[in-house]
């Protein structure tokens, strides 16, 4: 709470604007010239974490869980409970460019250490096996790798890899750079392409070729995996739905004569649509009615029911992937190799293993790297890759991942 600036305390305390659109102050009511803080929903206030009664609730409510059997907590804006002291204005149209990529007065301030550090003492009260993970949006990778210090959460999920393009460059390069920023606090890297706030790599990287390389890409790099509903069954993001099913609250803070600004770019509905487990059904199986958001005529051609079984689904080549990934010694936290490939292709090397990610649109030309394990393409074999290819070498098709028993 804050008294708010002006005569009689009329304007906000400062010019804070909440990530959901508008302001991130709203007046208390009875309370003329006190403001309470809400960096997202009004119904979300924040808590002042400088006050020792907020820090005894929290941890009331996490032993109440831990006493039930968790196993841990994935800490939403991990990176968001502390503020900078004074609570500074940040300046009129900066906060939109700075989300993400740079330190803001309420974001990634370095007391939500302390905080994190405390959870893992109570944490480690209860043994070795409960976990925190911290969905944290640092500015960098360096900056995330301050979240899995020995002493705080055990893992952080890497957006940095998320924002990566369809580009080896680029993937190259936050690959290293993630791994390096982990090991510099020996935490293992975590890999993530979809969640509940962006849009559905499928459709973020263009196509579900794209998205089913990405996915065999990701599964060969060493550390943890962490998959988003639905991203196995290739779930499209939800792009055309109507103003008077949506629920995301961005949307309405942000909208302009009842529409939203940008449309649908960058509100969160279209990849929380209901997942379809069954072909048909008023929900497709997600529950005995409609869901909150209608799912597109065609998804239960994508259902659990519909792909499982079928060699050719995406659904199977994640099964199939999450099973070599055990299976295969060399996985998990092992060491990582680069190899040397043709422009526009990765090829790195694990112990046993050698995975080779074609990004270009046609087919690219390299030496064997062994025998052939899995393809993102549905129908690839090794047979249909040595034909017309010189002896000893593939043509790689467009577009696709492949693992190699190395």
């Amino acid at each position: 709470f804050r008294s708010g600036r002006g005569e009689g305390g009329t304007l906000p305390p400062n010019d804070w604007e909440s990530v959901f659109g508008g302001p991130a102050w709203s007046p208390v009511p009875g309370e003329p010239g006190l403001w309470y803080l809400h960096l997202f929903a009004p119904e979300q206030p924040d808590l002042d974490w400088r006050h020792p009664k907020v820090h005894e609730e929290f941890d009331s409510v996490l032993r109440f869980w831990l006493d039930l059997g968790v196993d841990g907590f994935r800490i939403d804006v991990a990176h968001g409970m502390v503020k900078a002291e004074g609570l500074p204005d940040i300046g009129a149209g900066e906060q939109a460019r700075m989300i993400g990529s740079q330190e803001l007065p309420f974001f990634d301030q370095d007391g939500v250490h302390d905080i994190h550090r405390a959870w893992r003492r109570l944490l480690a009260s209860y043994g070795p096996d409960r976990i925190a993970v911290a969905e944290a949006w640092a500015p960098t990778p360096e900056r995330l790798a301050l979240y899995v210090r020995p002493d705080e959460c055990h893992q952080a999920f890497n957006f940095h890899f998320l924002q990566a393009g369809w580009d080896t460059g680029e993937l190259r390069t936050v690959i290293e750079e993630s791994m390096a920023a982990a090991t510099t606090v020996g935490a293992p890297t975590t890999w993530v392409l979809s969640n509940h706030d962006v849009v559905r790599h499928r459709t973020r990287l263009g196509s579900l070729a794209r998205a089913r390389a990405a996915t065999l890409l990701m599964l060969a790099l060493p550390g943890s995996v962490y998959l988003y509903q639905g991203e196995e069954l290739g779930l499209p993001e939800v792009t055309e739905l109507p103003d008077d099913v949506r629920q995301d609250p961005a949307f309405f803070r942000t909208a302009q004569g009842g529409r939203a600004a940008e449309g649908q770019q960058g509100l969160r509905d279209g990849c929380r649509v209901p997942m379809p487990w069954m072909s048909d059904g008023p929900s497709l199986g997600f529950g005995p009615a409609a869901g909150w958001l209608p799912q597109p005529a065609g998804w239960g051609e994508l259902s659990v029911q519909a792909q499982t079984g079928d060699p050719l689904s995406t659904l199977e080549l994640y099964r199939t992937a999450l099973r070599l990934r055990r299976l295969l010694p060399g996985l998990g936290d092992s060491a990582m190799e680069w190899l040397t490939a043709p422009e526009g292709v990765l090829a790195l090397s694990r112990p046993g293993l050698v995975c080779v990610l074609n990004t270009k649109p046609a087919p690219v030309e390299m030496a064997a790297p062994g025998e052939l394990l899995l393809c993102s393409a549905p129908e690839e074999s090794r047979d249909s890759m040595e034909a017309g290819a010189a002896p000893g070498r593939l043509r790689l098709p467009a577009q696709t991942c492949t693992w190699w028993a190395a």
